[in-house]
């Protein structure tokens, strides 16, 4: 008698099939955050490396003119954004005056602008009610008394326009979290929300070394009335 090999094989159940589907989106959920956490944290490191080579390229452009910055569309001629004055000292120049993680990065590469924005305090002289200067220029590295401590240039805000002009702060308007907001993105990387508090932001220095700071201990120190563009050693007298 000829045996019968029994058929074990059955398909699977409909809750069977949904217990992998699920287990599947779960995957493909934690493998979709995990990218997106490793390509924010690639655009940060990015954006520190631009950081630090504009502010080589600003020391350098400050030694071979006269001890003094590039100027600001504020007091340079019509159309000139600083960057532009730092290309000769920047390698991969068109990369590195864009953040990666700018949403307005082709707009800006478009209209020759920058995803940077310099400290005003530094860079914009001050003037009276009639024009004249009003103390003297520290748009020069030897007019700061604690370089370590100065901040230079910031991660330019959503709301700041594209084009080459629209290249300073106005850091003397910083009274409020809304102020500050209107010039710079301290939430840049790592954004979450709208409110600006829930990311993180990179800040260069005179000194040439560039940090990461959170959002949020930002605000705090807005709030305490302590405006991170002052300049140490000036604004503190």
């Amino acid at each position: 008698m000829r045996s019968q090999r029994k058929n074990n094989f059955r398909g699977m159940t409909l809750v069977e099939l949904l217990v992998v589907f699920a287990i599947v989106a779960v995957l493909v959920a934690l493998l979709t955050a995990g990218f997106r956490k490793f390509r924010a944290k690639g655009d940060q490191i990015t954006c520190l490396n631009n950081m630090r080579q504009i502010g080589v390229g600003l020391q350098v452009y400050a030694d071979e003119h006269n001890g003094v910055y590039p100027l600001t569309s504020h007091t340079a001629e019509q159309g000139q954004s600083w960057i532009y004055a730092l290309g000769e000292y920047l390698s991969d120049f068109e990369n590195v005056r864009i953040c990666p993680a700018d949403p307005k990065a082709k707009e800006r590469l478009a209209m020759q602008g920058t995803s940077y924005i310099l400290n005003s305090y530094v860079f914009v002289p001050m003037v009276d009610a009639f024009g004249e200067p009003d103390g003297p220029a520290l748009n020069r590295p030897a007019a700061l008394p604690q370089p370590a401590r100065t901040l230079l240039m910031f991660c330019c805000s959503d709301d700041i326009g594209v084009r080459a002009g629209d290249d300073h702060t106005h850091s003397d308007r910083w009274t409020s979290w809304a102020a500050v907001r209107r010039d710079i993105a301290p939430d840049r990387h790592f954004r979450k929300g709208t409110d600006g508090l829930n990311g993180t932001s990179n800040y260069l220095f005179a000194d040439g070394h560039a940090e990461n700071w959170q959002a949020a201990d930002v605000k705090k120190r807005i709030d305490m009335g302590d405006n991170i563009a002052n300049i140490p050693g000036i604004h503190d007298r």
